[in-house]
């Protein structure tokens, strides 16, 4: 029995998939199952990763687990796992975590990393970049209109799709791969301009980046509910990519076997939530 933390968000939800398409046994848990819909195969359990009084059943019987990073409580969770004999944990962490300078969000990582490894139980790391998923926040913009206003158009990633993020974990889950860290980037090195025209493309509607300033910016992130320090970080990280190609790994391909799912791809299966073209 393998149990997935975090399992109705981006990564989470296609972690229980493809275990279920695996074959394994999957429980979940979830402070509040009534409110949640999970595959009919799944067992759900009742609890909170920050109150570890609360996690005796979730992890009775369970040999694995996928390990959503909460950042207040997981030592609690580790000691419950640990009672429990879990035999080996996956958690979801950043690439930050291998930059020379990591920043508010980095930092935070590392020291879940370090709870984990200093807890003594079997571990791997998965370190995404930056998600797809991050540019749903554009998609109220291309439903209202043709223009997506944003700043740093020029700075490149490669974004992963959450898809190739749970493929990474649950390989590691179901091989063992204990002890190792894994960073995973998506096959293409693209600006957000780049983006946005993939973006128009398959939906078949023009649309036009409009770069803004600084200030509103960071008024935009602050109301996402971004830190001041993590504004701070993610400003620096952008103005260090503008006008550079990002780096591009191939964890995903030589972890799970197959390539990892272009930009286009993801874009492709979401655009339901870009709008569609005009008639």
């Amino acid at each position: 029995m393998i149990l997935v933390t975090g399992a109705s968000g981006n990564v989470g939800s296609h972690v229980v998939r493809q275990l279920l398409e695996e074959g394994e046994k999957v429980r979940v848990i979830t402070r509040n199952p009534s409110g949640q819909t999970f595959p009919d195969q799944v067992e759900v359990a009742t609890g909170d990763l920050t109150q570890p009084e609360t996690l005796t059943e979730a992890l009775s019987g369970i040999e694995r687990a996928f390990l959503f990073p909460v950042l207040q409580g997981v030592d609690g969770f580790l000691n419950a796992a640990k009672h429990a004999g879990l035999r080996h944990l996956v958690m979801l962490s950043s690439i930050s975590v291998t930059w020379s300078v990591p920043g508010w969000v980095g930092e935070a990582h590392l020291r879940l990393e370090r709870s984990v490894q200093a807890s003594g139980l079997p571990w791997t790391f998965v370190r995404p970049d930056g998600f797809t998923t991050n540019d749903l926040v554009w998609a109220s913009q291309i439903i209202d209109g043709d223009v997506v206003r944003g700043r740093f158009g020029d700075a490149a990633t490669a974004p992963v799709d959450p898809r190739d993020i749970a493929a990474v974990a649950v390989r590691s889950l179901l091989d063992g791969r204990a002890g190792e860290g894994y960073s995973v980037t998506g096959p293409q090195s693209l600006t957000q301009i780049d983006r946005l025209r993939i973006i128009a493309e398959t939906i078949g509607r023009p649309l036009r980046w409009q770069e803004q300033s600084e200030d509103w910016f960071r008024d935009e992130m602050a109301r996402l509910g971004m830190p001041a320090q993590g504004i701070d970080d993610y400003v620096d990280a952008l103005t260090a990519r503008v006008g550079k190609t990002a780096e591009v790994l191939p964890t995903v391909e030589q972890v799970t076997g197959r390539p990892p799912f272009t930009y286009a791809q993801w874009v492709a299966d979401h655009t339901a939530a870009f709008g569609t073209a005009s008639t």
